[in-house]
């Protein structure tokens, strides 16, 4: 195992402004290899994947970012606050918390390097109109200006800023020490943000407009399950025909052992 080691809250937060960094939301044990390999700083995984004695030895150097979508918690601050304990103590170099700022200021008294949401914020974008771009007007860009100085405010360390212009993004991101993490709002805040379904072309539904696709694992997957099928209807066709197993597929008995084996059945 490689000795390296992820970087702290510190030395993200001495780079801001300096490095551009790179977040994947990844899900498996071989997309956590490749992100690894790859030199991709930032991962958000899911819980269980942490928690695994797996983890370090397949990703010693990633900053690992767990998350659990709001409503999958039991309350707003307690159960909160106990997930976020476990989680530093399974190695999570921060978490990411959608809850209130109470819960938020909560963690961060604890030393809990926090990560929240503003823009669009999927679990209650029916506030802000739906699945669609926040701060496209002055006054809906200050309303999340707002927000992230709450959040300021309440100690959290990142904010992930998704779908918001460019622009409006890159002025926020200026004035506010938190880092800030881009999910479809432009190369000029402190880090961008992709889901690695969305890089590797795996997503057979809705591709959302800020993804890149880099690779089509989507038409692999499908050629090879077209050659899965095939391999298992020719199988399927050598049983029948008898045609498999062949000699080279089974064991022989000794030689002389079958006539002695017959003659035994004979006898009794």
């Amino acid at each position: 195992m490689t000795n390296r080691k992820p970087p702290t809250v510190a030395d993200i937060l001495a780079n801001k402004g300096k490095h551009q960094y790179a977040k994947l939301r990844v899900t498996t044990w071989d997309e956590l290899a490749a992100a690894e390999a790859a030199g991709i700083e930032l991962c958000s995984v899911p819980p269980e994947m942490l928690e695994s004695p797996r983890f370090r030895e397949v990703a010693p150097s990633v900053f690992a970012i767990p998350g659990m979508a709001l409503w999958e918690l039991d309350g707003p601050t307690d159960d909160a606050l106990r997930w976020a304990f476990r989680m530093v103590r399974a190695g999570a170099n921060a978490v990411y918390c959608a809850a209130s700022f109470q819960t938020v200021r909560r963690m961060a008294d604890e030393g809990i390097p926090v990560i929240g949401h503003v823009g669009l914020i999927p679990h209650t974008c029916t506030w802000t109109g739906g699945f669609k771009a926040v701060g496209k007007t002055a006054e809906s860009a200050m309303k999340v200006f707002e927000r992230v100085k709450r959040y300021e405010e309440a100690g959290a360390f990142g904010l992930e800023i998704e779908v918001m212009p460019p622009d409006i993004a890159a002025e926020i991101s200026r004035r506010t020490p938190l880092f800030m993490i881009s999910m479809g709002s432009g190369s000029d805040c402190d880090a961008n943000y992709l889901f690695a379904e969305d890089v590797l072309g795996e997503n057979r539904g809705h591709v959302p407009k800020h993804a890149k696709i880099y690779r089509n694992f989507a038409a692999e997957y499908d050629r090879l399950q077209a050659e899965r099928i095939a391999a298992f209807r020719e199988f399927r066709q050598d049983v029948e025909s008898r045609a498999f197993p062949e000699p080279a597929q089974a064991v022989k008995s000794v030689p002389g052992e079958l006539e002695r084996f017959r003659e035994m059945l004979a006898a009794g």
